[in-house]
């Protein structure tokens, strides 16, 4: 494991935003889609790698992606786009970034482990929620 910086992405509210505008959970909607597509562009520009998340048939609730040697710092002009863009749709999104130990690799799928596998997974879990139970809708570096 090296140093780096663990990002997790999450729709705010999302159930209430879809059942409100009558857009389909199962397929990509307009947030889900756009935020695919964030996600893919932000791996691509920062060589991250997908820990859990992305997913093109359905679209993108929430996503956990990792970025070896980066700090939290250098992404925070990507991440407010990402929320920026969102919000341009009327959807509000919650992004923690923390520094700490980054690399570890685990199956695909597993949820629970993808959000606690390791300390720094756990610290960006325990401050999302934070965030989320405060309002949501913001950029929290850590």
């Amino acid at each position: 494991m090296v140093e780096g910086t663990v990002v997790i992405i999450d729709l705010d509210r999302f159930g209430e935003v879809v059942e409100e505008r009558g857009w389909s959970e199962y397929s990509p909607n307009p947030a889900t889609g756009l935020l695919t597509r964030l996600v893919e562009e932000l791996v691509r520009r920062w060589g991250g790698y997908l820990v859990y998340g992305l997913d093109e048939e359905r679209g993108t609730e929430e996503a956990i992606v990792e970025f070896p040697l980066t700090r939290p710092e250098e992404l925070r002009e990507d991440l407010e786009r990402i929320r920026e863009e969102l919000n341009r749709l009327g959807v509000g999104v919650t992004i923690v970034a923390v520094y700490g130990y980054v690399g570890l690799v685990e199956r695909r799928g597993d949820r629970r482990r993808a959000y606690t596998a390791t300390p720094t997974r756990r610290l960006a879990l325990t401050l999302l929620r934070r965030a989320k139970r405060s309002g949501g809708n913001r950029v929290v570096i850590a």
